[in-house]
C-alpha cells in the first residue's frame, strides 16, 4: 500500500451534459473486497442515455452522485481479508452489478437482475466506478482477465461485448446464418464481430449516422451497411434471395429500426432486442405469428457467461478494443462523454497508464 496515494480524484456526473471532478479519499479494501489499478473504462451508451444527459433512473435504480463509469477493468493492488480467489497483481474485469449473492438469480450468476433494493449497486450508479484512478470492488464481481487480452479489451467486455453475447447466445448464430444489425454503436459494432467470430456467413448493419456505416466498413464487421430508411427491408430482403435473413439484432432501440429487424427477418427466424429504451408497434398475425418468428429480449449477461465470454474471445483471436476510436486520461473525461454523445464515434475509453496511447 506504500506505492497507493491516499485520496484520488474522480469524474461525477450531475446530469447536465457534462462532467464534474472530485477529490475523494482512497477506500480501503474491506473483507472481500480488492482496490483495483483502473487501467481503461469504457463510456456505455446507457450512460449517455440516463445520467449524463439527465438522471432518469428513480429510487435504488438511479444515479445515486458515485463515481462514473460501469465499464472498468484494471490489476488488483491491495487485499482486504476473506479472499478466495484473487489476490494482488491479477489483471481482472468488474462485473458491473454487485448483486447481494444470495437471491435467485445472484446464485445463477445474473447480478444484474438481483432483487434486493438494499444490496443491489450498480458500479458507477450506485456505488463508486472506474473513472477514477482506482476502484473497490467485490471478489464475487471479478472476471480474470488474460495476459493475451488487454485492459482495453477486457473494460469493453465488462458491459457492452458481455451484453451482446447474452443475446446472441439466446438466438443461436452458426455459418448457416445471415444476420441483420440494426444500430451500429459500440453495442452494434461489437455484435458484428462476435457474429463474424461466431461464423454467421454473412453480415448487414444499417445506421442513421455515416460515421458509424464508415467504422463498419473500415474494420471490415458487416458485408453490406445500409443508411436508415423506408427501404432497408427491401434492401435487405433483395442481399438474402428475397427471404430475409436467419437473425436479427436489434441495438438502436428505434422503433423504425425494431420493426425493420422483425420484418427483413425471414420465416422462423429469430430476433433479439438488446438496445434500451423506446418503442415498438408491428401487426402480430403477418409480421410474427403467420411467420412463425420468435422475439428474445437480453439485458446484460451472467459472471459465468462473461468468463465464458473471455476465454472465447482468446480463442477467437479478437479484440474488442479494435472498436476504440478514441481514448482521453481522466482529466479529459469531459471531452470523452462529450464525443460519446454525439454518436460520431466508436468505443470511447477513458485510460490510465500503458492503456493511454
Amino acid at each position: 500500500m506504500n506505492t497507493v496515494p491516499t485520496t484520488m480524484r474522480g469524474a461525477y456526473l450531475p446530469g447536465n451534459s457534462s462532467v464534474v471532478f472530485r477529490d475523494v479519499a482512497l477506500p480501503a479494501p474491506g473483507h472481500g473486497e480488492v482496490l483495483i489499478r483502473t487501467k481503461s473504462s469504457t463510456i456505455c451508451g446507457s450512460d449517455i442515455r440516463a445520467i449524463y444527459r439527465e438522471h432518469l433512473g428513480k429510487g435504488p435504480e438511479g444515479y445515486q452522485n458515485k463515481v462514473a463509469g460501469h465499464e472498468p477493468a484494471g490489476q488488483i493492488v491491495a487485499c482486504g481479508p476473506g479472499l478466495r480467489r484473487f489476490k494482488t497483481g491479477d489483471r481482472v474485469i468488474v462485473y458491473h452489478i454487485s448483486g447481494c449473492g444470495v437471491c435467485n438469480d445472484c446464485r445463477r450468476g445474473y447480478m444484474i437482475s438481483c432483487t434486493s433494493e438494499e444490496h443491489r449497486k450498480a458500479y458507477g450508479w450506485q456505488r463508486d466506478g472506474g473513472m477514477a484512478p482506482y476502484i473497490l470492488a467485490e471478489e464475487k464481481d471479478l472476471v480474470l482477465l488474460p495476459d493475451s487480452l488487454s485492459y482495453t479489451d477486457g473494460a469493453q467486455v465488462a458491459c457492452g461485448f458481455g451484453t451482446v453475447y447474452e443475446g446472441l447466445e439466446k438466438i443461436g448464430i452458426s455459418g448457416n446464418d445471415a444476420v441483420l444489425v440494426t444500430g451500429l454503436g459500440p453495442v452494434g459494432l461489437a455484435t458484428c464481430m462476435l457474429v463474424r467470430a461466431m461464423g454467421a456467413e454473412k453480415i448487414i448493419g444499417i445506421d442513421v449516422l455515416p460515421e458509424r456505416l464508415q467504422i463498419a466498413r473500415d474494420l471490415k464487421l458487416a458485408d453490406d451497411v445500409f443508411p436508415a430508411g423506408p427501404e432497408n427491408v427491401a434492401q435487405v430482403r433483395k442481399l438474402t434471395g428475397g427471404h430475409g435473413v436467419e437473425r436479427a439484432v436489434e441495438c438502436s432501440a428505434n422503433d423504425k429500426a425494431r420493426l425493420t429487424a422483425i420484418q427483413a427477418t425471414r420465416k422462423w427466424g429469430k430476433i433479439v432486442f438488446i438496445g434500451e429504451g423506446g418503442t415498438c408497434a408491428f401487426n402480430p398475425s403477418p409480421d410474427i405469428i403467420h411467420d412463425q418468428k420468435t422475439i428474445y429480449g437480453s439485458w446484460v449477461t451472467s459472471t459465468w457467461k462473461m468468463e465464458e465470454l473471455v476465454e472465447r474471445i482468446v480463442r477467437w483471436k479478437i479484440h474488442p478494443e479494435q472498436l476504440v476510436t478514441h481514448r482521453f486520461p481522466l482529466e479529459k473525461a469531459d471531452e470523452a462523454y462529450a464525443l460519446m454523445a454525439s454518436g460520431k464515434c466508436g468505443k470511447v475509453a477513458v485510460c490510465f497508464d500503458e492503456e493511454l496511447r
